[in-house]
């Protein structure tokens, strides 16, 4: 079956290339090349091509405005080429990713064929893979008169939030850390598989999007309650004896940062402390270390199928039975609201929060 993919980027060189390194394989076919923004939605409307790759900057209509109106006239899955990883590139690409697009990846260098080659290799992969996600816009559900989410095990005493995510995460992330308040009484760890040298700029994004301070996690440092930190590209995340800890192991089911090593390093003591969360995602990064919080003590949360782009991971985590309760994204932070409660302490009369 062929994937039908079209084009959107202001540099003609860049679009030539692009549909050379597409086109090299027979499964893949560039059905439409538009200049700019507003041509992107023209044809993404008249050949509901299986995948747009987008880029930001464009005349007419940025691809920004482009990714929000083909997500209401016509939603299909966008991946996004980012300029470079400088801070205003990678707003942007966040953004993207807020307003309907599914990953970015930074555009090559022209510097080398060798770069050029693996480039093109990861974007047919990611092309072939993105344009098989059914984008919807998925409602936000709400709980029916009479309706209570089941008890999870547990009850006071949590202090870590430790989050694994992979497709769609970005988005996923986002909603569930802004629905955190200043003064959430745990701290928070995420680990997002993304693509090399965003890490830093999703931090960023997601500290201007929340209440929660967001940083990225920093190696031998300390973690505290109400903070949450980004589990940087290209290592592992652990913590031990209180203390961040990274590590070069070889990448675990194909990723580094790898779910699963981090939940481990969780698992290796008793985690009536710990609630974990998983969410949307290819693969089955996280299921096994998920399993092992919850053999541990932990608690397990995972999201549901209809509310993920990509139902890979918490479908792993389900069939080991690894989770606790599975529930819809938009009311996990009820969840959590339920298990971090008791512990969140009462202001002191005139304190500032965190943020002030």
């Amino acid at each position: 079956m062929t994937t039908r993919v079209v084009l959107a980027d202001d540099s003609l060189l860049a679009r030539q290339l692009l549909t050379d390194m597409l086109q090299a394989r027979d499964d893949i076919r560039v059905v439409g090349a538009a200049c700019d923004g507003r041509q992107a939605v023209e044809l993404a409307q008249a050949l509901k091509p299986d995948l747009v790759i987008m880029d930001l900057l464009m005349p007419v209509l940025d691809g920004l405005d482009a990714i929000e109106e083909i997500m209401a006239l016509c939603p299909t899955p966008v991946l996004v080429l980012s300029a470079a990883v400088e801070a205003s590139e990678v707003d942007r690409a966040f953004m993207a990713i807020k307003r309907g697009a599914l990953d970015v990846m930074e555009k090559p260098a022209l510097d080398g064929i060798g770069s050029l080659e693996g480039f093109a290799a990861t974007l047919r992969e990611k092309v072939q893979f993105l344009s098989r996600i059914r984008v919807i816009r998925h409602p936000r559900r709400k709980l029916r008169a009479g309706e209570a989410l089941a008890p999870l095990p547990g009850g006071s005493g949590h202090n870590i939030l430790a989050i694994g995510a992979s497709t769609g995460g970005p988005k996923a992330v986002m909603r569930l850390l802004k629905s955190l308040p200043a003064d959430f009484p745990g701290a928070v760890f995420v680990v997002q598989h993304i693509a090399q040298g965003f890490a830093a700029g999703f931090a960023s994004w997601l500290d201007r999007e929340c209440a929660l301070p967001v940083k990225l996690a920093r190696d031998g440092a300390p973690f505290r309650a109400g903070e949450a930190l980004i589990a940087p590209d290209g290592t592992h995340l652990t913590l031990a004896e209180g203390t961040i800890r990274f590590n070069d192991a070889p990448p675990m089911n194909c990723c580094r940062p790898s779910i699963d090593v981090f939940f481990d390093s969780l698992a290796r003591q008793r985690c009536d402390n710990v609630v974990a969360v998983l969410l949307t995602g290819m693969g089955r990064d996280g299921a096994q270390g998920m399993l092992h919080i919850r053999e541990a003590g932990g608690t397990t949360i995972v999201q549901d199928e209809p509310s993920c782009a990509v139902f890979g991971m918490p479908k792993a985590a389900i069939t080991l039975d690894a989770a606790d309760q599975v529930v819809p994204l938009d009311l996990i932070p009820a969840a959590l609201n339920k298990l971090f409660a008791a512990q969140r302490p009462e202001p002191e009369p005139g304190a500032l929060a965190p943020h002030d």
